[in-house]
């Protein structure tokens, strides 16, 4: 899990002083034995029952007013967290802005239109992100590819990464693999109707999103704990069915290591917020579930640049919540998390959850 270096003093505190309360009770135990006499078996099971283990389940948390806009004025007092409905003290709070590890996932299969004004804009990536910050890039159409040398620290080498990522594979007007027109022979039409293939009928979809989920997810989770580690996704969440890792098991995996989604959304079906695109499309299931947020792409190159640098500044200024799992059944691998905030007219936004064994 993610700790800013100022939550993980306050964990190291918390720990020296639970250490120091169980040595107090150790002491306690011994003097109850006999004077003179080393302690018995029983005193030594007794002791060892006392040593107990408490974990912390940390939950970043993003606070709106109704005109979205962030509220970062927010107290401790403010929050109240439920682990699967019970609610939960809070052990540490922190309202710092954090450094950010970031895999930048592109989408190499959009129509021509929406690809070619997604490139136009991608130079300004690089100003979304503080010299604290570290980006990976890749692009993804049916297999990820990571286009960049592991993270970049320096913006520089970021802006000249970007520079040359190109979108310019797709036909126009359809995606990278379907083809609204007949062959052609020496740029002629043959003679007889046009034979259009079945598969473009349909525009089957052969994009993996999943999978390039998972792959930026398994290079992030290596990532320092003193960051907060994002998938910044570009696309117009186009899916196809057959991806190799499916959306649970890659949703395990984003939780478990405490990565969160941000999207932005492209293409028309994005800009007419369809839908189907609010109630089912994958991006929004995975910026829901892992607590970061979506976006959509407006008709203009200016408002996808604003978009870019509010999830940066969105993803960098959530607030810290940690609580103790000290009460938590040890027999469930999941356990459900809900924060609600006491200020009326705000919103927010958290991962739904945790898997047990992600808890330090």
């Amino acid at each position: 899990m993610n700790y800013p270096r100022k939550l993980l003093a306050a964990i190291l505190v918390a720990g020296a002083a639970l250490a120091g309360f169980t040595a107090l009770r150790a002491r306690a135990a011994r003097a109850q034995g006999a004077p003179g006499q080393g302690p018995s078996l029983k005193d030594q099971d007794s002791r060892a029952k006392i040593v107990e283990t408490v974990s912390l389940v940390v939950v970043p948390v993003t606070v709106k007013n109704s005109a979205g806009e962030l509220v970062t004025d927010l107290e401790r007092g403010d929050f109240r967290v439920f682990e699967d409905g019970i609610e939960q003290p809070i052990a540490v709070f922190s309202a710092d802005a954090v450094p950010l590890s970031a895999a930048i996932l592109i989408d190499d299969d959009l129509k021509t239109s929406t690809a070619e004004k997604v490139q136009k804009t991608l130079e300004t990536l690089a100003g979304a992100f503080a010299a604290t910050d570290e980006v990976s890039l890749w692009r993804f159409d049916e297999v990820p590819e990571q286009v960049s040398e592991d993270f970049i620290g320096d913006n520089d080498k970021l802006l000249t990464s970007l520079k040359h990522v190109d979108l310019s594979s797709s036909f126009p007007g359809s995606g990278s693999y379907t083809m609204t027109a007949g062959p052609r022979v020496n740029t002629a039409q043959p003679p007889g109707p046009a034979t259009i293939p079945a598969e473009a009928q349909g525009h089957p979809n052969t994009k993996h999103i999943d999978d390039a989920i998972y792959a930026a997810a398994e290079q992030l989770q290596d990532r320092p704990h003193d960051r907060r580690r994002i998938i910044f996704l570009i696309s117009d969440g186009q899916n196809a069915k057959n991806n190799t890792h499916k959306f649970d098991e890659t949703k395990k995996l984003l939780l478990s290591q405490d990565i969160s989604v941000y999207a932005v959304g492209v293409g028309e079906a994005n800009l007419n917020r369809g839908i189907t695109f609010l109630g089912n499309n994958v991006l929004a299931k995975y910026a829901h579930a892992t607590g970061g947020d979506i976006f959509y792409g407006g008709v203009s190159r200016e408002h996808l640049e604003e978009l870019y640098a509010r999830v940066s500044e969105q993803a960098r200024n959530q607030y810290t919540i940690a609580y103790s799992g000290a009460h938590t059944d040890r027999t469930k691998e999941y356990h459900t998390i809900e924060v609600r905030v006491r200020r009326p007219g705000l919103s927010l936004l958290t991962r739904d959850g945790y898997y047990l064994n992600a808890t330090p």
